[in-house]
Formats: structure tokens, sequence, C-alpha cells
């Protein structure tokens, strides 16, 4: 199984210290934990930053040769400030190097990843489209990971006529469901919706904190439901990234949807209990 996971390499920088993530990023490189074969198709800039991210990227296993480096761009980042009740706001850079990410032949690989926030620029849609032409993907994993304001509705339906297997978050399912027009009914009736007017998606999963998370088959036409793992929360920084990476391998290694979705469950519950948004860890 070869994986290529599109969009955003960028840095959290805080006064005194920084973190690598980006979604496409965390989710790679939980894949990569897991033993899968994954590469990151994005860019970064001929800085320190850049260096650095791919140095990290490289130790986690995750390709980096689709990472491509432009010298007239930043590499990503978000300055996060803290006002004296230590309370963080975050400004992400526009402009920087993962808003131009290149096209390439993708016909190698056998799942695309793929989420909104990458999709907030005109390039990267065009790109994006073109990679989904040239490629033969088993699988499109799609994470609607919105962050205002950076998402509309043509990103998110970018996102819902290409997934074969839809993630939305709780406290997302809202936002989603208005921009296309759809009522929230009830967690079953909104992944039949989905699933009946965008015909690819097999799976819709709708994840729900620490009350677990649902995922409903089309092929099989059933819900299934899993409770959060019992953990000491510590961050929850990657938890939504490391949940897609151990659902996708679990799934793509012809596991049921029930047990895809305890193990996704178990591995996100490891990530919450640690600092890290990659902790160390075997499967």
């Amino acid at each position: 199984m070869k994986v290529l996971s599109f969009g955003e390499i960028l840095w959290d920088v805080y006064p005194d210290k920084k973190y690598i993530g980006g979604a496409p990023l965390n989710f790679a490189a939980h894949l990569a934990r897991h033993g899968g074969d994954v590469e990151m198709l994005s860019a970064v800039g001929c800085d320190f930053l850049g260096d650095e991210a791919l140095e990290i990227l490289g130790k986690w296993g995750v390709g980096t040769h689709l990472v491509k480096r432009l010298p007239d761009k930043e590499t990503g980042s978000c300055v996060v400030t803290l006002d004296e009740s230590s309370t963080p706001s975050y400004n992400l850079k526009t402009d920087v190097a993962w808003d131009c990410i290149p096209h390439i032949d993708t016909k190698t690989f056998d799942v695309l990843y793929f989420g909104t926030l990458a999709l907030r620029g005109e390039h990267n849609r065009i790109s994006l489209n073109k990679t989904l032409e040239s490629g033969n993907f088993r699988e499109i994993f799609c994470d609607i990971n919105l962050r205002a304001p950076f998402f509309d509705r043509d990103s998110i339906e970018m996102v819902l006529n290409n997934a074969t297997i839809l993630k939305i978050s709780e406290e997302e399912l809202d936002t989603t469901l208005a921009a296309v027009g759809v009522e929230n009914t009830g967690l079953e009736s909104v992944c039949l919706e989905l699933e009946s007017r965008y015909k690819q998606i097999r799976v819709v999963i709708i994840t729900l904190g620490s009350k677990g998370a649902v995922a409903h088959s089309s092929l099989e036409n059933r819900l299934y439901f899993v409770k959060a793992k019992p953990c000491s929360v510590v961050s929850t920084v990657g938890a939504g990234d490391s949940f897609s990476a151990a659902f996708l391998w679990s799934y793509m290694r012809g596991e049921g949807v029930d047990r895809c979705l305890s193990h996704a469950s178990e591995i996100a519950a490891l990530t919450v209990s640690c600092y890290d948004a990659v902790p160390e860890y075997t499967v």
C-alpha cells in the first residue's frame, strides 16, 4: 500500500518554542508509525524551518522526495501569541511554501489523503485536480479539517466530490452540512444523505471527541459506534490525524469497519495521553 499525503507542512511557533505540524504531515507520520509506505506531497522554503521539517520527516520514516523546496517562499508557520491570562491567539501565515504544492504523476500510489486547509488558494486546487486526474487511487481519504477563515463551499465540495472515505469531526459537522445544504437530523441520517448525494463515498466517519466515534459503511448499510478509550488527556493535538491514519491502516488491510474504529480509537487515546502529536509507539 503506497499512500500520498497532499497538504501543508507548517510550524506552530510560540514565543519560546516551536512544534512541527499540519494535519497531512501528522497523518503521514502516524501511518509511517504503522509501517506504511507514505510520501508527503508538499512544499517548504529554502530556510532553516524547511531543513528541520525534512529532517524530522525522514526520522519518522515519511518520504520527502516529493516535497519541493521553494527559494522565494518561506516554510509555513502559525505564530502563536499568549495574552496575560495565557489565552492563545493564532496567526496562520499566508502565501507560504505549502500554498504552492506542485502537481506530480501519481499513478504509483494506491491511496490519496487531503483536507480543506491546503485548498485555501487557487494554485493548490488546480494542482490537486491534476493529481486526481493523473492518479488511479483505490481509496481517497479526506479529512474535512476546517480552519476559519481558510475554507469555503468550493473546498468542502472538492472533498465531498472525491472522498471514498470521509472523516468529519462533530465540531465541524454543522458547518460542513450547511455549506452543501444538508440538514442535521441525526448521525445515521446524515451519513446516508452524504452517501446518497456523493455516490463514491463508501465510508463516513464522524468523530465525537470524548464520546467516541461512529462510522457508516455504504457497502454494508450499517452504522458502527465505538466508545472513546479511557485515558488521561494531556494534549488533543494530532488526535484526529492519528485516528485517520490508524483507521486507514486497518481498512486497507481488509479489516471490518468495527475493527478499524476500535484500532483508531486506541491510537487516538495513546496520542492524547502524550504531549507530542506524533509520539513513539509500535503497532
